[in-house]
This record gives structure tokens, C-alpha cells and sequence, in this order.
């Protein structure tokens, strides 16, 4: 009876959990389907066609060859990948002493740079565009780059993982004569690899998707990424929604192989010790 009862409660999890899966995943599925229906079928008629009758990739086609979707496609490229290495090095950088060194308010410190997690992107977005201009970065890729350079979350992050490195490797490094560089570099960032691409598979997404400060400081649109190219689409087909769909797919496609060939790497955080030490 027992037995009855446990699989029954397992269909019934399953069940509700394959329910919110397909409910998650419907608006990707529809916007599939709308990226791939020919303009014969109507994309807003009721009830809704769930499935195009004639599947086209025509769509795909006139988006690729009406805006320039291939430099659109470098630009995001090279921004993610500068964001994410940048990014990776100053939070190793920040990371480092905050957990494994000893020196008067490390806690005060750390503390303060966790609090900046609740300050909204919007109330330092002006801020941050006025030092960009006084820089000269704008319509530039370091422009887009700059308020990524480093994340309270990447510093958190990563101090927890190097927190959680044990002494006697570092006391081991130090025996053999390692410099403070040499340890950082050598020892402990191998040792935290798996935190390390977690981070990255994070940082490298919302680099890919940001659109709010790449419109703000970017003007050239030779410089645009994705996200502002498929905001070009409204304009440039007067809202055909086909064609929209169609650049949103190819905008959202390398974060989705990404996900899905990384998303293994993904490693949970110890936040047991993220105040002491």
C-alpha cells in the first residue's frame, strides 16, 4: 500500500512538474511557430494556430539579407566574450583576498560591496553615462563593456568558491616558494574552475542580452548588437511579427546552446560562510 502510495505521489509530482515545464517553455514554442508561418497564415487569428500548416524559412532568409544581422552578430559576440573575460579577472582579482587574506575591515568591505546588489541598474545608469562620456567610450565596444567590468554577485560568488579551496594546498603552494600571483593564478583558480564557468555562463548571457545600455551609449549603428537589431525589425517591416520572431529566435540561439551545453558546470554556492572568515 505504501508502495502504491509513494509512486502515486511521484506521478503526481512529475506530472505537475512536466506542466510547468511545457507552461515555461509555451512562449518560446509559439515564438517558433510564428518565426516559421508564411504570410498566408495569420499569426492573430482565433483560436490560434499553434503549428504553421506551411512551415518556410523564408522568414529567417529576408531578416538575414534586409539588415546586417552577420555584423550584428560579431558585435554581440565580441562584447560578451571581452565582458565575460574582463569580468572574470577583476572578481578573481577582488575575490581573492576577500577570502583568503587577513588584513583590517576584509568583512566590512565585503559587506559593502553585497549591498550594492540592491541598488537598481537605473539610479547608476546616469551616473555611469556621464563617466562614459568623460571617457570617450561611447560608440565604442569598451562603452558597452564598462558597467560590466565587475558584479557584487561574480565577488560573491567567487569568494565563496575560494573560501572553500583547503589550506593545505595553498600551504603547500607556499612551501614551494609561490608568490601571492603565482598562488592566485596556479592553484587557486584551477581549483575553483567549475565556479568559475558558472560565472561565466552568467555573465556571458546578460552581456548577450542586454539591450538598455548599448541603446544608451551607442549610435553607430554598425556598432549594434542583437538585442538593438531586432528592435530595428519593428521599424524596417512595419511590425510583421513573422520576421520579428524570426530575428529573436536567432538572437536568443547561441544563449540557448550555450545553456544547454554548459549547464552541467553549473555548481550550487555555500553561502554558509559568506560573512565570517
Amino acid at each position: 500500500m505504501n508502495i502504491k502510495k509513494s509512486q502515486l505521489q511521484i506521478s503526481i509530482t512529475y506530472g505537475l512538474l512536466s506542466a510547468l515545464a511545457l507552461l515555461a517553455l509555451f512562449p518560446l514554442l509559439w515564438l517558433i511557430s510564428t518565426a516559421l508561418k508564411s504570410p498566408t497564415e495569420n499569426i492573430l487569428q482565433s483560436p490560434p494556430q499553434l503549428w504553421p500548416s506551411q512551415p518556410t524559412l523564408d522568414n529567417f532568409t529576408r531578416v538575414w539579407e534586409s539588415l546586417p544581422f552577420g555584423q550584428y552578430l560579431y558585435n554581440s559576440i565580441i562584447v560578451a566574450l571581452l565582458t565575460v573575460i574582463l569580468n572574470l579577472l577583476f572578481c578573481a582579482l577582488a575575490a581573492y583576498p576577500l577570502a583568503r587574506l587577513s588584513f583590517v575591515g576584509r568583512n566590512g568591505i565585503f559587506i559593502a560591496i553585497i549591498s550594492t546588489i540592491m541598488i537598481p541598474f537605473q539610479i547608476v545608469m546616469i551616473p555611469l553615462y556621464i563617466l562614459t562620456v568623460q571617457l570617450r567610450l561611447t560608440n565604442s565596444y569598451l562603452g558597452m563593456i564598462f558597467p560590466s567590468l565587475a558584479s557584487a554577485f561574480g565577488i560573491f560568488l567567487l569568494r565563496q568558491a575560494f573560501m572553500g579551496v583547503p589550506k593545505e594546498i595553498e600551504e603547500a603552494a607556499r612551501m614551494d616558494g609561490s608568490s601571492e600571483l603565482g598562488l592566485w593564478w596556479f592553484v587557486m583558480l584551477p581549483a575553483i574552475r567549475p565556479a568559475l564557468i558558472t560565472l561565466a555562463i552568467f555573465v556571458f548571457i546578460g552581456a548577450w542580452s542586454d539591450f538598455l545600455w548599448p541603446l544608451i551609449v551607442i549610435q553607430d549603428e554598425s556598432l549594434y548588437t542583437l538585442p538593438l537589431g531586432v528592435s530595428k525589425l519593428a521599424g524596417t517591416f512595419s511590425l510583421d511579427w513573422r520576421l520579428v520572431a524570426a530575428g529573436s529566435i536567432i538572437s536568443i540561439a547561441p544563449v540557448l546552446l550555450l545553456f544547454i551545453f554548459l549547464q552541467r558546470f553549473i555548481v550550487p554556492t555555500d553561502t554558509g560562510s559568506s560573512i565570517k572568515g
